[in-house]
C-alpha cells in the first residue's frame, strides 16, 4: 500500500503515456500494457523479489492485483520478452523516467534529509557485475580476470539518477591521461550533461574515484560542479616529482594518523598545481605525503584533484571531505545487496540494462518513502530494513456477518506516517479506498 500510494502521488501510471517505447506491441489489443509490466517489476523488487520467477509468483497475490486493478501478472517468459523488445529506445526512456522521478522526489523531500550540510552531493562510480558463462552479450574479462559487465552509475543525493550497463574496459590503463578508450567512465560526460538540472541552482559537490581521473573527465566535472574531488593515483609520476621539490616550509604541521593497515604514519599536506594531459588548464591538487612513524626514511604521496573553493581552505580539509566518498560507495553496495542485483537475468545486454534500471527505480521509490515521509531518526536505515518494516506487518483478519476486516499493526516509529498515508492517499485506491472513506 505504501508503494502504491507513493507512485500514485507521483502520477506514474499517467506519465507512462509519454514513454511510447515501453509499449512495443504492434497490436495494442493483445498482450499486457506497459503499466502492467512496470507494476510487476516495481512491486516485485519492492516485495523482495530476486529473479523473474519471483516476480511471476506475484500473480498468486489476489489482494495486490485487486489493489492495482490488474487481472493477471505476466509470467517470467513474458517479462523477459518485454525486457528484450523495448530495445535501446526503451532503455533510454527508462533512464528519462528515473531522472524525472528523482527530480520530483528531490523537490518533494525536506532538503535536510537529502543534502549534506546544505550541499547536494553527487557520486559517479562503476561496478563490475560478474557473470558466469560466455552467453552474456557485452561481457568481457576485467582487470581481476573475471568475466563481467560494467554498470556505470550517477547518484544525486540518496537517489540513483542514471545508469548504463556495458562492457568493462578491455585494455590496460594508458600511460597518459589524455588517451582513454572504452574505459569504465566512458559515459560520465554524457551523464553529467543530461542530468545537470538536478543539482543546478543549489550548492553541489561531486565525488569520484580514480577511474574518473583522466584529463577529459576532470574537464567535464569541473564544468558541471561548483565543488568536486576526484582520487588521483594513476598518472602520479610528474606530481610526485613536483611535490618532492616543494619547499619544506610550505608543508603543514606533521600529524600522526592510523593508516589503513593499522600502522602509524606521519603525514603532512600541501597544495600543488598541475595540468594533466587532456586538460585545457592546470588543476588544483591536494597532496598528502606520509611515511611510517617507525623510522621509514622516504616519503610516499597521495593526491586528490579538486576545485578551488572558499570552503576548502586547507588541503587537509579536501582529504577529510573526500573520505566521505566511502559513504556513497556503501550506498552502492546497499543497492546491489539489499535489492540483490548481482545476477543479470538475460543474455541480451539491452534486456539486462532495462532490468537494472527497473531495479534502480524500485530502489529510488523506497528511498523516496524514507526521505519524504519518515522522521529524521529513520533516515540511516538500510533498504533491507525498510523492506522488513513494509513487508512484515502483522495483520489480523476479522470476519463479521456483513464483511471482513483487516487489522494491521504498524511499528510505533511509523505510526504518524501510516496515519497520514491512510488519511491522504488510501482513498485514491480502488476498492479499499471506498471502505476507508466509509469508516473515516
Amino acid at each position: 500500500m505504501a508503494v502504491t500510494g507513493l507512485v500514485r502521488e507521483y502520477g506514474l501510471w499517467n506519465k507512462l503515456k509519454a514513454y511510447p517505447a515501453l509499449d512495443p506491441r504492434t497490436d495494442k489489443h493483445k498482450g499486457y500494457d506497459a503499466q502492467v509490466y512496470l507494476a510487476a517489476f516495481l512491486f516485485g523488487f519492492t516485495s523482495g523479489a530476486k529473479s523473474l520467477s519471483d516476480i511471476e509468483r506475484m500473480d498468486d497475490d489476489q489482494a495486490l492485483k485487486d489493489l492495482l486493478g490488474i487481472k493477471k501478472f505476466p509470467d517470467q517468459s513474458a517479462l523477459g520478452e518485454w525486457l528484450r523488445n523495448i530495445g535501446a529506445e526503451g532503455v533510454k526512456e527508462l533512464r528519462l523516467l528515473i531522472r524525472d522521478f528523482s527530480e520530483w522526489a528531490l523537490k518533494r523531500a525536506n532538503p535536510a534529509t537529502v543534502r549534506h550540510g546544505g550541499t547536494l552531493e553527487a557520486f559517479f562510480d562503476d561496478t563490475q557485475i560478474e557473470v558466469d558463462g560466455k552467453c552474456f552479450e557485452g561481457a568481457k574479462i576485467n582487470y581481476d580476470g573475471n568475466l563481467s559487465l560494467s554498470w556505470q552509475t550517477l547518484w544525486v543525493g540518496p537517489f540513483l539518477v542514471d545508469a548504463i550497463m556495458g562492457s568493462p574496459t578491455d585494455h590496460k590503463e594508458p600511460v597518459c591521461s589524455e588517451i582513454c578508450g572504452a574505459d569504465v567512465s566512458a559515459y560520465l560526460p554524457m551523464m553529467l550533461k543530461e542530468n545537470r538540472a538536478l543539482w543546478e541552482g543549489v550548492p553541489n559537490y561531486l565525488y569520484a574515484d580514480s577511474a574518473s581521473s583522466a584529463g577529459k573527465y576532470l574537464e567535464s566535472i569541473d564544468e558541471a560542479f561548483g565543488q568536486w574531488s576526484v582520487s588521483y593515483n594513476k598518472w602520479t609520476g610528474p606530481l610526485e616529482t613536483g611535490a618532492a621539490q616543494l619547499p619544506e616550509a610550505s608543508w603543514s604541521e606533521p600529524q600522526m594518523e592510523v593508516w589503513r593497515d593499522g600502522s602509524i604514519h606521519e603525514t603532512q599536506c600541501n597544495w600543488y598545481r598541475y595540468q594533466p594531459g587532456g586538460c585545457t588548464r592546470p588543476k588544483l591538487f591536494a597532496v598528502m605525503r606520509h611515511r611510517r612513524a617507525d623510522g621509514e626514511f622516504f616519503w610516499r604521496y597521495c593526491f586528490v584533484a579538486c576545485k578551488e573553493h572558499e570552503k576548502m581552505k586547507t588541503p587537509l580539509q579536501v582529504f577529510e571531505r573526500h573520505r566521505l566518498k566511502g559513504d556513497k560507495e556503501r550506498a552502492f553496495s546497499e543497492l546491489l545487496s539489499d535489492m540483490d542485483l548481482h545476477h543479470p537475468p538475460c543474455k541480451s545486454l539491452v534486456a539486462n540494462n532495462a532490468y537494472y534500471l527497473l531495479g534502480a527505480l524500485a530502489y529510488n521509490i523506497l528511498q523516496a518513502i524514507k526521505v519524504i515521509y519518515l522522521p529524521v531518526e529513520h533516515q540511516p536505515k538500510r533498504i533491507r530494513t525498510l523492506l522488513h518494516h513494509l513487508l512484515l506487518i502483522p495483520v489480523e483478519i476479522k470476519r463479521h456477518a456483513r464483511g471482513m476486516k483487516a487489522v494491521f499493526f504498524a511499528p510505533a516509529g511509523w505510526l504518524e506516517w501510516w496515519k497520514g498515508f491512510l488519511r491522504d492517499l488510501l482513498p485514491r485506491c480502488r476498492q479499499i479506498g471506498a471502505l476507508a472513506g466509509e469508516s473515516g
